[in-house]
């Protein structure tokens, strides 16, 4: 049997709280669809004068709250299908954090690793150029994903105000967000992501009455993500105990040092392995582990039926998007296990880009003390109320969290009305 995509994850998980909701069935046929699905090809040179052929995506399911938002990716399994997936969990995302966004995602075919900074930047900016008018402030907004950072961002910015009039140029500086701070990034905005997978999951360990200073977690994927939920979460307390990327897989019972294995990784791109603050273990054994909260930081469908019923914690973070799949959440809720979803746990991102949006459209510069209060508030507003959800409901928190997403974007189109 063919194993199932996050494509079919997402449509399946949308389908269950229509369903449950009895969502308007207009409604229901628009948001089951994406409104766009670019798909670029474009040639780029490479150091050694050989002309490579790129693939590159750019999805936008809905813009029905305001101009589409999300990731742009650079990883060798993106397809169309996994774009349409993230896009429209994007969607949700956006809907369920109160923002005026709708759900885009995109990526290019490659692996980072196997390029020069030079041709990552040659490649980036003919991926913008590409996509041309798809894109801009007040019409899709990208920003960082897998394998790509601030520095991407700039590149797409540069490239996408040289293609307007000089006298335009300024104006298009929200164009994208997760930019370098000089480029008129938000200061904060590298750390927003894994903070918010830190504060839902401290906030989920106190809902159970319980504190997260002396709780133990594992951590799958240690990009920015993963490194920041873990500087986070140690400074607070809880002891991080094995850490897994597709390289190697560590653990030590005492707790790793999250800033050495940061230094260690770094010149590495970002690889774990050979790190000597911890012992390498087999990486079949890394669910199973003994602790009390799992944070899958990585790709999506890490948390399978296979796998689901080995693991021991009482908490999964999604730090990743859609890393649990369907049926494999069904062994974890079986088992008593809560999971905080990714459309929470993650929204730290996506709420900080929009402080950064804001930014940039009045002029304004936040600092970081007024922008991780502002997070904060807004990302605990956030768990409250999928929280009261949940209660009311007598439900799971994703069901929640879908339920109030969806009901916010359907009175949108009660309210407006559909063209013509």
């Amino acid at each position: 049997m063919k194993a199932k995509t996050m494509y079919d994850n997402v449509m399946e998980q949308f389908n269950q709280v229509a369903d449950r909701i009895d969502l308007n069935e207009n409604i229901r046929k628009i948001l089951a669809i994406t409104n766009n699905e670019i798909i670029v090809h474009f040639p780029v040179k490479m150091d050694n004068g050989e002309v490579k052929i790129f693939t590159g995506y750019r999805v936008q399911h809905n813009n029905s709250l305001g101009p589409y938002k999300g990731g742009l990716r650079f990883h060798p399994s993106i397809d169309v299908d996994d774009a349409k997936a993230l896009a429209m969990w994007m969607t949700w995302k956006t809907s369920l954090a109160g923002l005026p966004y709708g759900g885009a995602k995109g990526g290019l075919q490659l692996d980072p690793r196997d390029h020069s900074i030079e041709e990552l930047e040659r490649i980036t900016r003919r991926f913008t150029f590409a996509l041309g008018d798809s894109i801009g402030p007040e019409q899709d907004i990208p920003a960082p994903d897998v394998n790509t950072n601030p520095q991407t961002m700039a590149w797409i910015l540069d490239t996408y105000m040289q293609t307007k009039p000089p006298a335009d140029r300024s104006k298009n500086q929200h164009v994208v967000t997760g930019k370098p701070t000089g480029a008129g990034g938000l200061e904060g905005r590298d750390r927003a992501t894994g903070y918010g997978v830190y504060l839902t999951t401290k906030l989920m360990v106190e809902s159970k009455g319980e504190k997260l200073d002396g709780k133990t977690f594992i951590l799958q994927g240690f990009g920015n993500v993963g490194q920041w939920a873990s500087r986070f979460l140690t400074e607070d307390g809880a002891k991080l105990l094995s850490v897994q990327d597709a390289h190697a897989t560590l653990y030590n019972k005492e707790g790793i040092n999250v800033d050495d294995l940061a230094d260690h990784s770094k010149p590495r791109k970002g690889s774990i392995k050979d790190f000597d603050g911890a012992e390498e273990i087999d990486p079949s054994k890394f669910f199973g582990l003994e602790c009390d909260i799992l944070i899958p930081a990585a790709l999506g469908n890490q948390i399978t039926a296979d796998n689901a019923g080995d693991i021991k914690a009482k908490i999964v973070a999604e730090g990743a998007n859609g890393p649990t799949t369907n049926d494999g959440e069904k062994i974890l809720l079986k088992n008593g296990v809560t999971i905080v979803p990714d459309i929470l746990c993650n929204s730290g991102g996506v709420t900080a880009s929009y402080f950064e949006w804001l930014q940039n459209r009045s002029g304004e510069i936040y600092q970081l003390e007024e922008v991780m209060e502002r997070l904060t508030k807004k990302l605990s507003l956030t768990f409250k109320k999928v929280e009261e959800a949940a209660e009311k409901n007598q439900t799971d928190w994703r069901t929640a969290a879908y339920i109030i997403a969806i009901k916010r974007i359907e009175e949108a189109y009660v309210q407006r009305g559909i063209f013509p």
